[in-house]
């Protein structure tokens, strides 16, 4: 009969993991760094006895009814076997012992330490002890010679030596291993063994070959070596007997040799490539149990049998073609996916169809069944190599090519990429299947936990939020494997068995009828292999690779087609995500492809089959969507990607939790992904991929952090936040797309927060002169933060740069001028700021302070009396977006200022206060009028223009102060009073503003003010309007009046002005004077004595009652 491997099972948490049998071989007994020894009765046992031992146990030897371990107290201790009663302390350490063994009658142990200390005690009497010293690194591994008489050490100082018990003398030493400071960074453990009954041998595994050194002469006598062998052996074993030698890689293979002819009689592969670090051989059978660094727990039978001297060349062929089926990384072949590497395959038990790969030649049955003689071999080997095998999925069926032998000096045939095994499906959030209680789902509704022991095979359902429903607990009578919970049903299903089919069965709770269950049986031979929930629909995805869709309530819809095998699916309202295998992977990649659907009324598909980007060498563990609806998946090197909308769909890493591990072996076990607040929600698994359901499992909260250069530097950091802040509310525009409800002032906070890390990131560029990257930054703001930008230049002396940002600001202006799709989407969004109905959300006072305005402000306060006199009529404050303690409307978009603005005509957000009943005259933003100006059109002109773009706008009261703020425009930019000098510097600066824009500015001031010009004219001049078109409405009126006004002289319209301001103001004639050109010459003078790197440009009259807000836009598009 040939030699079988049996499909690996978990055993402890991962780290190194010891095993041995007991004296009689009948349990498997292994010890882990969870701190337990467990007692296996066979593979198959799903019940091990437990022995806690410590919290960390590095070795342990067994014989006699005695067990020793070596713990991470420190100490050496004993313990009676099987019942695990503490029996003593037998020595300790100052750090931990790293191995311990018996001698071959059991009265001895000896322990090799992390202090280079070995010390060999009596078991009957721990007082007698003896200690040697000599090795200069901590002691790897020790083997008691079976006379007796020595004892042989390595150590990580690089040497084997061989110590004669009697006199603690060391006999010799070998330079044989690579030296290193600790155990945990050793290549090799070095696990070495003196051959059982005479000890004429001691076998010692060196890199790639074992070397067998003879007794008392200590010379080399022969190496055992293997092709098979690629990385350097761990451990080895002799058999019972003596006549063979096991060892195991570090790559996870296991090689075992006759030692007389030295050939090779097996050789296996790890179904999944760990490390192999524990061989113990059975007493009287040929098995061998192997234990691997990740906990994992696999047998070996019927070695060496069925050996033929013929098949050496066949199965050398066979040998490599098997290499390329099966896997050097089985990772998740045999087991539910969502399990980690450490864990074992779920189908210890029921190996059914997970064996139809082709094997190796470790001794998996093969499916050619032949005859004795050499052709029909040769048929089978050609056939195998041709994959023409026909694989029936019977493995009961299987007879097979024996083991056999590779000889060393034949090559292998295929040397190029391996395939990967395909991953199992899984369900997010649930642990593996073969673990006696696990969770079946977490998610951020709830939790669903299986008990399947003894007593109780059950279901229990536990919501976080006990309003939604109260905790359940359901008898497992179908034995259900995969569940899933919404807000309205929990989802179970179940894999067919011999008897029953697979079947769907919902518990739709939420209903209002009475009959809250239904079941759904599927077609013969087709299992359900994932399952999801989404809003008022439940999905299946089967093994006949189908997708089947019903509703909630259990109406069977849309069935589809996978392009390949399920991996895994989420659902969330209307969408639902599938993975799955769209191919073979190769050198331990996955090859995994997604479709992402919309089930609503318009169904359709967004992603179609995509390849899905996963980390080298690494595989799917959780895939769903964030709270808010943004697809999210996680591989097994802890990358949480996120899809941007943004970006055309594309994949972006958000957080790599492996960056918040703080050991290799820790994981993060992913159940929930919330954008706002920007949460990533986990499990920590010490030592482990996944939590045990008891004692229950801690939630933490990770931060996101986009993998961006350079985060370290003030730069990198603030472009990570922008990127961040923009990828995290993508799922605003998709909510509002779709109709759904979403917080506005989220929003709005959003897009204030990205505005502000601009302005910082422009001001840094600023200072550090690189004036065609601010450039590029403005490009990124909207068009009233590129205001503030252009005034940042302006006072950093950069003219050049304002110049250039001004031509942008123009340009950003006309588009908004000219982009009816989007005002159609911003047309609700007008009548909610039209409303006021938002005006308490979006008053709280800003939070951050950006320096360099607050640097603008104080520099500006330092010219603050002059001004005062000349421009009186500016209020004389104005709340900083920036400062701290201002109300101003801190959540406004910099969009929605635009609208803001344009819908609601000029209710000015930082006026002082006003009641007054004035229709408002709706004008355009400042910087839409300055475009349009620009192009010399008539006032009424551009509003025309704007009427068959914008929407038909009736003119706003404007509110009290307390509400005012839902329409202020939180970039809009003006100086405090204070800031006299820079303001006339730009008012003359603003030398070639066309005139129309101080008319703009005028209305623009006139809510500060009882009356404006226009007002006065407009009430007077009203009746002859009415008679000339009496159909028209307020807005059109005002529109109408204003073609009119600005028909008029700039005389008649200047008297007007003065008319309204009714000389209330003293200085008021200077000012008119200053706006006539015969002051031209003065003003310039006055200039240069103010500025004279600014004497060269024109200078105009200006209006005196202008915001700074509007002399800086009039100097931003000066006309040279």
């Amino acid at each position: 009969m040939p030699s079988a491997q049996k499909p690996m099972r978990y055993g402890h948490t991962e780290g190194h993991t010891d095993v041995c049998f007991d004296g009689t071989g009948s349990c498997i007994v292994t010890c882990g760094s969870d701190g337990d020894v467990r007692i296996w009765e066979n593979l198959d046992d799903d019940d091990p006895k437990s022995i806690n031992v410590g919290e960390k146990a590095y070795s342990f030897a067994l014989k006699n009814g005695r067990l020793i371990t070596a713990v991470s107290n420190n100490t050496v201790q004993i313990h009676t076997f099987p019942e695990g009663a503490p029996d003593g302390i037998l020595t300790r350490f100052t750090t931990n012992a790293n191995h311990v063994i018996f001698n071959s009658d059991g009265t001895k142990i000896a322990a090799g330490s992390s202090d280079f200390m070995v010390k060999v005690v009596e078991v009957a009497d721990s007082s007698k002890q003896k200690t040697f010293r000599g090795h200069d690194a901590p002691v790897l591994s020790l083997s008691f010679d079976p006379r007796d008489v020595y004892l042989a050490s390595a150590s990580c100082d690089g040497s084997v030596r061989v110590w004669k018990i009697a006199d603690r003398t060391c006999t010799t030493s070998w330079p044989l291993l690579q030296k290193c400071n600790d155990v945990i960074n050793a290549k090799s453990i070095c696990r070495l063994g003196w051959q059982p009954g005479s000890g004429k041998l001691l076998a010692v595994p060196v890199d790639k070959v074992v070397k067998l050194y003879r007794r008392e002469t200590w010379d080399r006598k022969l190496d055992l070596s293997d092709p098979f062998i690629t990385q350097p052996l761990n451990v080895v074993a002799w058999s019972p007997c003596g006549q063979y030698l096991a060892a195991g890689s570090v790559g996870g293979n296991i090689v075992v040799w006759n030692v007389e002819t030295q050939e090779c009689i097996e050789r296996m592969k790890h179904e999944k490539n760990y490390t192999v670090c524990g061989l113990a051989w059975h007493p009287k059978h040929r098995q061998i149990a192997y234990t691997d660094t990740e906990g994992n727990l696999g047998l070996l039978e019927n070695i060496g049998d069925g050996k033929k001297p013929n098949d050496k060349v066949a199965s050398t062929v066979t040998k490599d073609y098997n290499d390329l089926f099966d896997g050097d990384d089985d990772d998740y072949l045999n087991g539910d996916m969502v399990e980690p590497q450490s864990s074992p395959k779920a189908g210890a038990d029921e190996d059914d169809g997970d064996d139809d790969d082709l094997r190796p030649t470790s001794g998996h049955p093969r499916r050619a069944v032949i005859d004795d003689d050499d052709n029909s071999l040769d048929i089978g080997m050609i056939k195998a190599n041709l994959n023409l095998e026909k694989e029936d999925g019977d493995d009961d069926q299987t007879s097979g090519f024996p083991a056999l032998p590779l000889s060393s000096t034949q090559q292998p045939f295929y040397d190029g990429p391996m395939p990967t095994p395909k991953q199992k499906p899984f369900q997010s959030g649930s642990t593996p299947v073969h673990l006696m209680h696990r969770f079946m789902v977490w998610n951020s509704v709830g939790i669903i936990r299986c008990y399947n022991d003894e007593q109780d095979n059950a279901i229990d359902i536990e919501f976080h939020d006990t309003s939604v429903h109260h905790a359940t607990h359901l008898p497992n009578s179908l034995n259900h494997t995969m569940a899933d919970l919404s807000t309205e049903a929990v989802l179970l299903a179940c894999e067919s068995t011999e008897e029953l089919a697979s079947k769907l069965q919902c518990i739709h709770f939420s209903s209002w009828d009475a009959n809250k269950e239904w079941t759904v049986d599927m077609p013969k031979d087709e299992d359900i292999e994932a399952i999801c929930l989404g809003q008022g629909w439940a999905a299946c995805a089967t093994s006949a690779l189908l997708v089947r869709v019903f509703t909630v309530g259990g109406v069977q819809k849309e069935i589809f087609s996978l392009p390949g095998p399920v991996v895994s699916m989420a659902g969330h309202g209307e969408q639902l995500i599938v993975i799955y295998h769209r191919g073979t992977g190769f050198d331990g990649d996955q090859c995994l492809g997604v479709q992402l659907m919309e089930l609503g009324k318009k169904k359709k598909q967004i992603l179609h089959g995509d390849p899905l980007s996963l980390t080298k060498k690494s595989y799917l563990v959780w895939v769903g969507f964030s709270a808010e609806g943004t697809p999210c998946y996680v591989d097994s090197e802890g990358t949480v990607r996120m899809l941007n909308r943004g970006f055309g769909n594309t994949w972006i890493p958000v957080c790599n939790t492996r960056e918040h591990c703080k050991g290799k072996s820790d994981h993060y076990w992913v159940v929930g992904i919330h954008e706002n607040p920007q949460q990533l929600r986990c499990i920590p698994c010490k030592g482990a991929r996944f939590p045990p359901t008891l004692p229950r499992p801690a939630v933490a909260i990770l931060s996101f952090k986009l993998p961006y250069c350079q985060v370290a530097t003030e730069k990198g950091q603030m472009e990570e936040q922008y990127w961040r802040s923009i990828v995290f509310h993508n799922h605003v525009d998709y909510l509002s797309k779709n109709g759904y409800e979403f917080d506005e002032n989220t929003k709005n906070q959003a897009v204030k927060e990205q505005q502000e890390l601009l302005m910082k990131l422009f001001a840094l560029s600023c200072k550090l002169e690189r004036e065609f990257r601010c450039v590029e930054l403005a490009d990124l703001m909207t068009q009233n933060v590129v205001n503030l930008a252009i005034k940042y230049a302006s006072r950093s002396r950069k003219l050049n740069l304002a110049q250039q940002l001004s031509e942008m600001a123009v340009e950003k202006a006309s588009e908004l001028a000219t982009a009816p799709e989007d005002e159609e989407e911003e047309e609700d969004f007008r009548e909610h700021l039209n409303a006021g109905s938002s005006a308490r959300e979006w008053s709280r006072p800003p939070v951050r302070n950006v320096q360099q305005d607050q640097e603008m402000e104080d520099a500006e306060e330092t010219d603050g009396c002059e001004e005062a006199e000349e421009t009186p009529e500016v209020p004389k404050q104005r709340p900083n977006p920036f400062s701290k303690g201002v109300t101003s409307a801190e959540a406004t978009t910099p969009k929605s200022v635009v609208i803001a603005s344009s819908s609601q005509g000029r209710v000015n957000p930082f006026k002082v206060t006003s009641n007054k009943k004035d229709p408002v005259v709706p004008t355009a933003n400042v910087l839409d009028t300055m475009s349009k100006y620009s192009k010399k059109t008539s006032l009424s002109g551009s509003r025309a223009a704007n009427k068959q773009n914008h929407l038909v706008i009736k003119p706003l009261t404007p509110k009290p102060k307390s509400k005012q703020a839902s329409a202020a425009s939180f970039f809009q930019t003006r100086t405090p009073n204070s800031s006299e000098k820079t303001a006339e510097e730009r008012e003359e600066k603003a030398g070639n503003e066309p005139h129309e824009a101080k008319v703009a500015a005028q209305e623009n001031t006139e809510n500060r003010r009882p009356k404006t010009g226009f007002q006065m004219w407009l009430e007077e001049n009203r009746a002859n309007i009415l008679t000339d078109n009496p159909d028209l409405n307020e807005a059109e009126i005002i529109k109408e009046g204003m073609s009119r006004f600005r028909m008029l002289s700039s005389e008649e319209r200047m008297a007007w002005t003065e008319k309204a301001k009714g000389g209330a103001l003293n200085d008021l004639t200077d000012d008119k004077k200053r706006k006539r050109p015969a002051a031209d010459e003065d003003e310039a003078k006055k200039n240069q004595e103010q500025n004279s790197e600014d004497s060269n440009l024109s200078k105009k009259p200006k209006p005196l009652d202008q915001s700074t807000n509007v002399r800086l836009s009039a100097f931003a598009f000066k006309q040279s």
